[in-house]
């Protein structure tokens, strides 16, 4: 399908994932707008419930804001339809041609620049249509769309130009839900390059940089990864449109090396090279962003990872390199590699590279 724009992925921030359902309010989301603003992001995610709980009114008085601040929203959807019964609105707006006619025309009066449209039910002919029906019309509008409870995507990234990535895995909201997800995080981390992004874009959500997964930074689950680790994911993990799971508040308890690396993070790739791992074990990747290289691993072994690697492609001289000192903490060091262009690394259980 012909691009009706020129479309601009890039990243987000969302209340929700760590201020859940109560951030969806107008104040908590002029805080996430400044925000993103402040990481320079090109966009704010609302999520669920905003149009009973802000109100379409105030919401375009938060568009406004957003674009005030160089950040565009993206609104949460309902898909809806007789095949689900989750409450949350807004709902019946997505599910026919008619409501999405009216839907869609309103957000792009309002600049609104995209979707995040949840709870697809299966993959029956009829919700198989939905999705691309959903993907052409919010093209005719100019709209990105991310797809959430949904299923994996099936070439819709070489089919619309709007298609800005999909779930279908169990992402970072588990790692809010439950202990066992951040037990289990390093392990998983090391699944999804090997097996689900493998097979297309993947909106997981990454890049936690609260030590408690709650509104404070001071209850709910507990992370077991280090920093090094969350930011190795923002590359290890492709999305178009990457919603970055950080908080207000890790402008001032973050490292600040961990906050200026993710201010210049790209989403989009030009190239991939696996370096090393198995899957359940360890990664290694490096992806390339224009004449940008970067390398990240993640260990889940027990043991140390420890590894030559060949880095002349990153190209000549000093590399730039984060990694966990012997107490978990952030470093940012300069690294030259040997004459035969290789480095050593050492990763550990629940670090990153």
């Amino acid at each position: 399908m012909a691009p009706t724009k020129d479309y601009s992925y890039g990243r987000s921030v969302w209340s929700w994932i760590m201020w859940q359902d109560g951030s969806i309010n107008y104040d908590d989301q002029l805080k996430y707008i400044d925000l993103a603003a402040a990481m320079g992001y090109e966009y704010s995610l609302v999520d669920n419930w905003w149009d009973t709980r802000i109100g379409r009114e105030k919401v375009e008085q938060l568009a406004a804001y957003a674009k005030s601040k160089n950040v565009s929203l993206m609104l949460w959807y309902n898909s809806n339809g007789f095949w689900n019964d989750a409450p949350q609105g807004p709902k019946q707006c997505m599910n026919t041609a008619i409501a999405r006619e009216k839907e869609m025309a309103w957000l792009k009066k309002i600049g609104v620049k995209g979707i995040k449209v949840d709870f697809f039910g299966g993959d029956k002919q009829v919700t198989m249509q939905l999705y691309e029906d959903i993907l052409a019309d919010a093209n005719r509008y100019g709209l990105l769309v991310i797809f959430h409870g949904a299923t994996m995507p099936r070439g819709w990234e070489r089919m619309y130009p709007n298609y800005a990535g999909s779930e279908a895995v169990l992402a970072s909201e588990n790692l809010i839900f439950t202990q066992h997800a951040n037990d289990m995080e390093a392990f998983n981390a090391t699944l999804h390059p090997f097996i689900r992004n493998a097979t297309g874009a993947m909106e997981f959500g990454p890049v936690l940089l609260n030590k408690r997964h709650n509104r404070n930074n001071n209850g709910g689950t507990i992370r077991k990864t280090t920093d090094v680790f969350q930011l190795a994911t923002a590359v290890l993990f492709q999305n178009p449109v990457q919603v970055f799971s950080l908080a207000p508040n890790n402008l001032q308890d973050a490292p600040a090396l961990a906050i200026d690396f993710m201010k210049h993070v790209p989403t989009t790739w030009d190239e991939t090279r696996f370096i090393d791992g198995y899957p359940g074990k360890f990664v290694v990747l490096a992806r390339r962003h224009k004449d940008k290289w970067y390398l990240a691993a993640v260990n889940a072994q027990q043991e140390t990872l420890k590894l030559k690697v060949d880095v002349r492609m990153l190209g000549k001289g000093a590399l730039v390199k984060y990694a966990d000192d012997k107490d978990r903490n952030p470093v940012k060091e300069k690294v030259v590699p040997d004459k035969k262009g290789l480095v050593s690394i050492e990763v550990k259980m629940g670090e990153g590279l």
